[in-house]
């Protein structure tokens, strides 16, 4: 683990990547890592909930993020278990609380977010009830800072591609950093880490590596936490609800870019973009250090 880091991945984990055999453009063999994808079904005391596709790891964190945000868990409720279970790829989360979702289940409305992204339909509307603090700020040097950090930091994608990171901060310190295959279930583990720990939103800023969707700036707000990044670019509906809901957006940050398009009023601007470089091209989030060519340019989805 990266002492930077409160958690960070484990690229050497041998259960969340797989070495497979293929050729190249010249017809070469080669050896490519490519990340390990699978089922794990979540059940809410006796109901089954969902089944995500993920990478496996940090099964906990995963479940209960899902159920907060979701509003299936309350921010009072009591957790009195979380069982899982590796090899029927199941996890339970008890409740002090009785529930039943039966009838919310059958309303959803489907995301952006890749890999069976979903929100419930009444989820837009609790964002009227949440109150982003104001006095919270986020400096230029903190930005370029956490930039650097991350991209930099050992990592599944660097190792093997094809997954989205999310990364929980504090000024210019990257606390919680986790991966998965879809970005919602990335949130997710960093909800349930918050929510396990019982740590504050009000002071932390929330970096990802996808598209600044509808869905991610529910996910950040309904989390509490004011300041959302992206070395990627924005959905209009993105920049609209986060302009509604006095969320910080900022996008296209790389190197010493980037774009803010709501909540300006929280940037402190005590850095000077010409003293930081362009992003280096062996971490730019395009390929990977892979043995095979690389993807084309352009915002991740």
């Amino acid at each position: 683990m990266n002492d930077e880091f409160l958690l960070s991945p484990d690229p050497d984990d041998p259960r969340l990547s797989t070495a497979v055999e293929g050729i190249d453009q010249t017809g070469a063999k080669v050896m490519t890592s490519v990340v390990a994808e699978r089922a794990l079904t979540l059940f809410l005391n006796s109901q089954e909930i969902v089944t995500m596709m993920t990478i496996g790891d940090h099964p906990e964190m995963l479940a209960v993020g899902y159920l907060l945000n979701q509003n299936m868990l309350h921010s009072d409720d009591k957790i009195t278990a979380i069982e899982h279970d590796d090899d029927l790829a199941v996890v339970v989360v008890r409740t002090e609380r009785a529930t039943n979702y039966e009838a919310k289940l059958k309303k959803k409305v489907r995301t952006s977010g890749c890999a069976q992204g979903t929100v419930f339909g009444d989820l837009m509307e609790s964002l009227e009830d949440i109150s982003l603090p104001d006095s919270t700020v986020i400096k230029t040097s903190w930005l370029y800072s956490l930039t650097k950090k991350i991209n930099t930091a050992p990592s599944l994608y660097l190792k093997a591609g094809a997954i989205h990171g999310c990364v929980l901060c504090q000024e210019d310190r990257p606390l919680i950093y986790v991966e998965d295959v879809g970005r919602h279930n990335a949130v997710d583990k960093i909800a349930g880490y918050m929510f396990l720990n019982k740590m504050s939103a009000a002071d932390k800023i929330f970096y990802t590596t996808g598209r600044l969707t509808s869905e991610m700036v529910i996910k950040t707000v309904k989390m509490g936490i004011p300041v959302l990044v992206s070395r990627s670019g924005f959905t209009a509906w993105g920049v609209e609800l986060a302009r509604s809901a006095n969320l910080t957006l900022i996008g296209r940050a790389r190197g010493h870019r980037f774009v803010v398009l709501a909540g300006e009023k929280r940037i402190v601007f005590d850095a000077d973009p010409a003293g930081f470089g362009e992003e280096d091209a062996r971490h730019q989030r395009k390929g990977g250090q892979r043995n095979m060519a690389a993807a084309p340019a352009g915002e991740e989805s």
